[in-house]
């Protein structure tokens, strides 16, 4: 992992209630984890958007979704 040190001004009460949202304790494990939850919420709007269209998806191909079901 890379890190970087910095300074920013933060929002107390903003961070308070981000830190109570992720039950977090730090600055630190708020930011990294505000962050984790931003990636996680794009890679569901993704995933929404490839079911919707079916983009990418094998679930359209008769020969692939043979094998998917069991008697």
């Amino acid at each position: 992992m890379v890190s970087r040190k910095t300074s920013v001004v933060v929002d107390e009460e903003l961070l308070a209630a981000v830190q109570a949202v992720l039950d977090t304790k730090t600055l630190k494990d708020t930011i990294n984890s505000a962050f984790l939850e931003v990636l996680r919420a794009k890679a569901r709007e993704e995933e929404v958007a490839a079911l919707s269209t079916m983009n990418g998806m094998d679930l359209d191909d008769d020969e692939v979704m043979a094998g998917a079901w069991r008697n």
